[in-house]
């Protein structure tokens, strides 16, 4: 599993497996976002068996599925408002880990 570091607190990658809490947790991470909504692509574990894999390590999560190519202003503010909640670093994934970077992008670009 790769994934970017886009800040001291917030990383980013492509779809992850439940399998896949244990190394992330390894890594330091304290909490996860699932930024793909379920059912995007067929056989893509849903962030409920994320969620579950993640809470049972102990670790934060949070769900806030983004639809490729339409970020929303609720998705970005969701997403801010999940990164001041969660004990952090952040763990964030979608497909590609496009859509948590830009998300993080437009956050930056909002709080100036």
């Amino acid at each position: 599993m790769e994934y970017r570091q886009i800040s001291d607190d917030y990383s980013v990658s492509g779809q992850i497996q439940p399998e896949d809490i244990a190394a992330i947790k390894d890594a330091g991470f304290k909490s996860v976002i699932c930024n793909r909504p379920n059912d995007e692509q067929p056989g893509q574990p849903s962030a409920e068996s994320v969620q579950a894999a993640t809470e049972a390590a102990g670790l934060g999560f949070r769900y806030i599925p983004v639809i490729s190519g339409q970020i929303t202003t609720d998705n970005v503010e969701d997403q801010a408002a999940a990164l001041d909640e969660l004990e952090g670093p952040v763990f964030a994934y979608c497909r590609s880990g496009a859509r948590c970077t830009n998300l993080y992008g437009l956050i930056q670009q909002q709080r100036g």
